[in-house]
């Protein structure tokens, strides 16, 4: 099997990817509403707590979603070392369950930090 330390790097990699399109996306949307500053944090805070619940539940269905189906198993090579595959689904799944953890709560402290500021800009309006 893979070395864990690469299975994490891949699956770091295939989650930060879509944290970064979900980010620009949410990006492109906070510019599109800069003519009113708390309006765009408070859009941009509410897109970043939407980005944090849809990575907790893709953190909670992880573990049944077929470990050969995910993009993590495509950046690995393929190869589960002679592990049966419920062991290896188990491995896997129990893995990106976890980043996608990871991912979520630091997405959820960017919210709240967002959350912040768009409440001090309420209020400074």
């Amino acid at each position: 099997m893979e070395s864990l330390e690469r299975m994490k790097f891949c699956a770091d990699l295939s989650i930060r990817r879509a944290v970064a399109f979900g980010t620009l996306a949410i990006g492109t949307i906070t510019v599109g509403m800069s003519f009113d500053a708390a309006l765009a944090a408070r859009t941009a805070a509410i897109l970043t707590t939407l980005m944090s619940a849809v990575l907790l539940l893709k953190a909670h269905m992880a573990p049944r979603q077929p470990y050969r189906r995910t993009e993590m198993w495509l950046l690995l090579d393929r190869d589960a070392g002679g592990l049966p595959d419920e062991q290896a689904q188990r491995l896997i799944g129990g893995l990106l369950a976890d980043r996608y953890r990871w991912h979520a709560d630091a997405t959820a402290a960017v919210a709240l930090a967002l959350w912040v500021m768009a409440l001090l800009l309420s209020v400074v309006r």
